[in-house]
């Protein structure tokens, strides 16, 4: 099974959130997960839903802050396995192009 997720933590506050985020990213590579971070967020992909949770369990307490923010969205595809990569170039079939305008 793979499990692929979309996670964003962030402390609020005003200024450059970028320290705090580099923290919960650093966090991520103390687990067997695979992860991308994009401007958004950091995509990960597990072989277990435990594994994905304890991650982004792991990256919420690594931001210091009096008040974080944190958003994880799961897709657990059960009936076969996938990865980010495979979605990404799905939509590319579809686009008949790449998916990326640089």
């Amino acid at each position: 099974m793979t499990v692929i997720a979309l996670l964003s933590v962030a402390p609020v506050i005003e200024d450059s959130m970028s320290g705090e985020i580099a923290k919960a990213v650093d966090a991520l590579e103390e687990y067997d997960v695979e992860y991308e971070t994009n401007p958004m967020g950091t995509v990960i992909e597990a072989d277990d839903i435990g594994e994905l949770f304890d991650a982004a369990q792991a990256a919420h307490e690594a931001v210091d802050g009096d008040r974080v923010s944190t958003v994880l969205k799961i897709d657990d595809k059960r009936d076969r396995e996938t990865s980010a990569a495979e979605k990404v170039r799905a939509v590319e079939e579809q686009l008949g192009r790449p998916a990326k305008n640089e």
